[in-house]
């Protein structure tokens, strides 16, 4: 079948007329007014030659005259890739042979450089794209535009922008001209008040915005349409795909709108999206770390990433403020600033409401103020029960259920029951809280700049103590160096895991730290011991270090000593300034010291149990396998516990909904920028503060770790397969525990979002190099290869060259 009139497509048939005639014609299924058209399908595209004689009959049928000729590839107006302008469209074409000729050059631009480029941004293989071609008779355009049912600048479902301008709409599509804007969102002032405001009547904006909302209920999703009012005034849609630029949006909620949701990952350093398997196993280990500090924050899923939605604290007045405060702390700056705008939102006011007494506050209460008190009082006690409860779950024997049913009975049970001890969870939690004094403590008489330097060199941190463990293997590998360095990572892991490489410490390196990766705390994820291809990678920077003075371990002792110096002065200066605030300023300044570094006990601790659970799974995904019921044991990870549950027990096959769910995830970890607060409309609120300053060459983040340095920038997106000469500066979206290792070869970090006692500031002060966080865009403003200078003290990033 090569050509095919437009009518005539039924659902379905994508993959013989490509994207755009597909939702053309299902437009005019539903109804609506499409110019009249057909499509040469892919079939004719596969034999290589226009057939001419069908081509012609179809153009003639249609009346003759001019036409519009557009691609309609099969990865086209696809609901995660909009091929926006990738391939080529022609306008007013005239006369058969003049026809031919554009559909052979839409056929052409399928292989085009900008085309091909874009398939290979969006993981789409370019051996699986065929090319069909719409023709469709020309609208003589009064005035024509863009339609989008959602504001794609700001994510808001609540408003629907148009463009236009007079004329054929490609003046608008191809930016070619000024063009009248319109947010349509509901207000008095949206736009359709005006008789004289640009070059649509409000008569016929409300006809759009009515269009377009019919479109989107029908279709299941918003939209991006294009459309023309003829010299008739008669409204024709040329093209309707999915808006392919959102964020998702929140769930819907039954507590009254609009409500707040703040993305938890991020200070954790993790911006990839979850798995589902993954996401079931967060919240419950969420929802029981909160339930320890006696709180109840509902945690929801948005793109796979982690929201809780903090509205009524927000709306709350005794704790609206406070929530600014704990954003700054535990969230970041780009966090503040977002929650710090909704205090000025009239939808989100003071409101006053029933107290209920919290049970769980109230227990927790004593039980907090004990365990800070004592660890505050015996802090060597209090680090000594913490690496005891460690090594405990380290060490401690775990067997595995026969069967099927009882591993999975187990793995429910240990989700319902995820809580850390008393012992690790109330010693962190004061190492925060000192930390989190230090400013207000040592207001007037010390600079932000200088309590980092006092929390930098941090003893008693296991993610340090890993780093560092893993530059003794380095040192003992050194004999073996030319092997490490000129084998491929993978290579290396696949004869690590066989058994085939020799000593160098490596082994019993993976029995301590082998539960780590990144993204670690998705038990969907594989841990280091199962895939150490990004550990030999982490060797392969550390054996590049040949200069004694830039050893991780000798940085570390650097930082340490310039920690202690400046503890000593800050207290002298405090005493001097008043002398019982001194003594409060050294105690805490000291407790800093000696607690802080157990912030990254508590998720450490938690690691052994996601390894647990991670196997048992596995093992669950393996028998599904062998039963022909998932296509690999590790599918399983695609699925939540109750799908699971009904896999086991009446052998569902559930291959489509892994199938479903495997490529909305991959999708998402191609997604770049994750929003840090969200609306319940979809509205990204820090696309609604005011713009920053551009400032030249000068980037402006939040310094994190006291220091200036000059270097080559590093931008990595994966540390998996990183490599890190020493000295160059990591610019990264994020980064986490996984991330680490890298660090002891870098001479700086740069990060896009964050907060300051996140894993990678943390880190870097411990090792003594400056950080900058929450640097807007800094992956893609920042090339690899860049002289860069970075200043901790100013939060500023310049760009040398």
């Amino acid at each position: 079948m090569d050509v095919l009139e437009l009518t005539a497509i039924g659902s379905g048939q994508q993959d013989l007329v490509g994207g755009k005639a597909a939702g053309l014609a299902g437009l005019i299924r539903l109804g609506e007014r499409v110019p009249d058209g057909f499509c040469v399908t892919t079939e004719a595209y596969g034999a290589g030659e226009v057939p001419r004689a069908e081509v012609l009959a179809a153009y003639e049928r249609l009346g003759g005259g001019p036409v519009a000729v557009r691609s309609s590839a099969t990865a086209e107006d696809l609901p995660h890739a909009s091929f926006a302008g990738q391939q080529d469209t022609y306008l007013d074409v005239t006369g058969g042979e003049a026809l031919i000729e554009a559909i052979e050059a839409c056929w052409a631009s399928l292989h085009s450089e900008r085309a091909t480029a874009y398939r290979e941004a969006n993981g789409i293989p370019h051996d699986s794209v065929r090319m069909a071609v719409l023709v469709q008779r020309m609208v003589d355009a009064d005035v024509a535009g863009v339609l989008f049912t959602a504001d794609p600048l700001t994510g808001s479902r609540s408003a629907s922008v148009v463009d236009a301008a007079p004329g054929l709409g490609t003046a608008v599509v191809d930016g070619a001209t000024t063009v009248d804007h319109y947010v349509l969102d509901g207000t008095q002032d949206d736009g359709t008040q005006d008789e004289e405001r640009g070059c649509l009547t409000p008569a016929r904006l409300k006809e759009l915005r009515a269009a377009g909302d019919r479109i989107k209920d029908l279709l299941g999703a918003e939209q991006d349409i294009e459309w023309a009012y003829d010299r008739d005034g008669t409204l024709w849609l040329l093209q309707a795909r999915p808006i392919t630029t959102l964020f998702p949006a929140p769930p819907p909620s039954d507590k009254p709108g609009p409500r707040l949701y703040v993305e938890f990952g991020h200070v954790q350093g993790m911006l990839q999206p979850a798995t589902p398997m993954g996401m079931s196993t967060l919240k419950s280990m969420l929802a029981g770390m909160l339930a320890a500090f006696g709180l109840t924050v509902e945690i929801v899923d948005i793109g796979g990433r982690l929201y809780g939605d903090l509205t009524d604290a927000l709306r709350d007045p005794s704790t609206r403020q406070r929530l600014v405060k704990l954003m700054a702390v535990d969230f970041g700056p780009r966090a503040q600033k977002a929650v710090e705008h909704l205090l000025e939102d009239p939808r989100f006011a003071p409101r006053k409401t029933p107290r209920t007494r919290n049970a769980a506050a109230m227990k927790a209460g004593p039980k907090a103020a004990a365990g800070i008190l004592g660890a505050l009082a015996r802090p060597a006690r209090a680090r000594a029960r913490v690496f005891g409860e460690i090594e405990r779950l380290r060490r401690q024997p775990v067997a595995d259920p026969a069967t099927t049913a009882e591993l999975l009975d187990l793995v429910e049970r240990d989700a319902e029951s995820s809580t850390l001890a008393d012992a690790i969870i109330w010693p962190v939690v004061s190492g925060l809280a000192v930390s989190a004094a230090l400013p207000p403590l040592l207001k007037g008489v010390a600079s932000e700049d200088e309590i980092h330097t006092v929390l930098g060199g941090m003893p008693h941190n296991v993610t340090i103590e890993m780093d560092l463990a893993l530059w003794e293997v380095a040192r003992r590998a050194e004999p073996h160096r030319e092997m490490l360095l000129g084998t491929p990572s993978s290579e290396l892991a696949a004869a690590q895991l066989a058994g085939r490489l020799p000593d160098f410490g490596l082994h019993d390196f993976l029995q301590r730290y082998g539960t780590r990766s990144a993204a670690e705390v998705d038990v969907g994820v594989p841990r280091w011991a199962e895939n150490p291809t990004p550990v030999f990678t982490m060797l392969a920077n550390y054996l590049r270090v040949t200069d004694p003075e830039q050893a991780p371990d000798h940085r570390f002792e650097r930082a340490a000593d310039r920690a202690e110096s400046m503890l000593t002065d800050l207290t002298l200066r405090a005493r001097r300034k008043q002398a019982l605030r001194g003594r409060l300023a050294g105690f805490f300044l000291r407790r800093s010291r000696e607690l802080s570094g157990l912030r990254e006990a508590g998720k450490f601790a938690g690691l052994y149990a996601l390894r647990d659970r991670r196997r048992r799974l596995l093992l669950i995904g393996a028998e599904l396998q062998a039963k022909g019921l998932l296509a690999d044991a590790g599918d399983v990870m695609f699925l939540e516990l109750p799908e699971l549950r009904t896999a086991v027990e009446t052998g569902t096959d559930l291959g489509d909904t892994i199938a479903a769910r495997s490529a909305t995830y991959e999708r998402e970890l191609r997604r770049r920028t994750v929003p840090v607060a969200l609306l319940s409309d979809g509205t990204d609120v820090e696309t609604l503060l005011p713009a920053p300053p551009s400032e030249g060459r000068t980037l402006t983040g939040t310094g994190a770790a006291s220091g200036r340095v000059t270097g080559r920038a590093r931008v990595v997106r994966d540390p998996s397969d990183a490599s890190i000469e020493p000295g160059e500066i990591l610019v990264a979206p994020t980064t986490d525990p996984g991330w680490t290792p890298l660090f002891l070869t870098a001479g700086g970090l740069v990060t896009e979002t964050g907060a300051v006692m996140a894993h990678g500031p943390t880190v870097a002060r411990e090792y003594g190099i400056p950080a900058v966080i929450c640097v807007p865009d800094a992956t893609s403003r920042i090339r690899s290869g860049q002289l860069i200078t970075i200043d901790g003290a100013t939060g500023t990033v310049t760009l040398d060259g």
